[in-house]
């Protein structure tokens, strides 16, 4: 039986959640909505947030909101979406784009200083949007550090925010100071410090949680938010409805359970690994001590192209994926990013979800340790 690329993990909960929203006739823009920004503030912790219909229809507003002027730059990396170029043709502004480095998938604060000094001297820098590409997460204190405004994008890396029950429970023990805490609260998952004016959640089919498309705009401080209440009263079709926000909702309770199972299937994939370097230079990205708790997705960069190692798991009946194909270099539109070109021509996906069967990973824990 062939083993998918990826299947989004909806089991009854969130159906029975979806189909009471059809029954009740509310599946326009409405309470579920609301619940769902309850609930993800009870998660994330931020000050305020808008639910809209996408992560396209969230990155317009984001660069509305920090009033960008036309013709302004703004940097992104090779490996971002490709929606990103479209939301920025549409506001008329200028893409600067930036490059990663072979070990690591996002942009860093000296690849940024890089891009912006190739940059037209007539073109004025005045964002970044910081994608956490294939779930790692970029070190955005030192970013901020250029003085810049930062929307953060991630919609891949919910599960950093997430950490393992066994880490949560011993820090909900304790504070910074050793002192007993109330055990009882919910952990929630808690981004770091924050040190971005604005942030994207996305929920589309694809994203660390889904409902089915949307997106979640959120800002941490008040500051921050004032400037996306402007936006509250924008107009119902952008706004996220609520059959999709019943299935996000549960998607969000959820979530600790199927962090915990990619959590698992990683762990097998990475010991695969150890016995493929011994007879190849394939190699996986470099995760930092930040990175511990990424598990979107588990791709390897390959010594060569990736025509061998698509046959060859189409022979055991395993999907894989170019893991950059739907990105900006993946279009070939980023000519200046040597590294970004590269990794599209080198890296590929293998199926991690939660919904996988035991035999299902084996199967492709075997293809790994024997990859050509």
């Amino acid at each position: 039986m062939k083993i998918e690329i990826y299947s989004p993990t909806i089991r009854r909960k969130e159906m029975d959640a979806v189909l009471t929203a059809m029954v009740e006739e509310k599946i326009g823009p409405g309470d579920r909505s609301r619940l769902l920004i309850q609930t993800a503030k009870e998660h994330l912790g931020f000050d305020y947030s808008l639910a809209l219909r996408s992560s396209a229809v969230a990155l317009h507003i984001a660069l509305k909101a920090l009033n960008i002027q036309n013709g302004q730059g703004v940097i992104i990396s090779a490996l971002s979406p490709r929606y990103y170029l479209q939301v920025l043709h549409d506001l008329q502004l200028t893409p600067v784009y930036c490059d990663v480095t072979y070990d690591f998938p996002c942009m860093t604060r000296d690849l940024i200083e890089a891009a912006i000094g190739k940059k037209p001297a007539d073109c004025e820098t005045a964002a970044i949007v910081l994608h956490h590409s294939l779930g790692f997460v970029p070190d955005s204190a030192s970013i901020a550090e250029l003085g810049i405004p930062v929307i953060e994008d991630i919609s891949q890396s919910y599960g950093f925010w997430l950490k393992p029950e066994e880490k949560k429970d011993d820090e909900l023990a304790k504070d910074t100071s050793g002192k007993e805490k109330n055990k009882s609260a919910s952990p929630g998952s808690q981004l770091p410090a924050p040190h971005s004016p604005l942030y994207i959640l996305g929920l589309e089919e694809r994203d660390m949680l889904t409902s089915g498309g949307g997106a979640l705009l959120f800002a941490m401080n008040k500051k921050d938010a004032a400037a996306l209440r402007v936006f509250a009263g924008i107009a119902g079709e952008y706004c996220l409805p609520d059959i999709n926000a019943a299935l996000a909702v549960v998607q969000f309770k959820e979530a600790p359970r199927n962090i915990e199972r990619r959590r698992d299937i990683s762990g097998i994939f990475v010991k695969a690994c150890l016995s493929l370097s011994s007879r190849t230079k394939h190699k996986r990205f470099i995760m930092t001590e930040d990175n511990e708790y990424c598990y979107y997705s588990f791709s390897l960069i390959l010594e060569t192209g990736l025509k061998d190692v698509t046959q060859y798991a189409k022979k055991k009946e395993i999907e894989i994926e170019n893991a950059f194909e739907n990105t900006i270099a993946g279009a070939g539109l980023c000519e200046n990013c040597p590294v970004s070109n590269s990794l599209v021509l080198r890296t590929v996906l293998f199926p991690m979800y939660p919904r996988l069967r035991s035999q299902d990973v084996e199967r492709i824990s075997r293809l790994i340790m024997t990859l050509p």
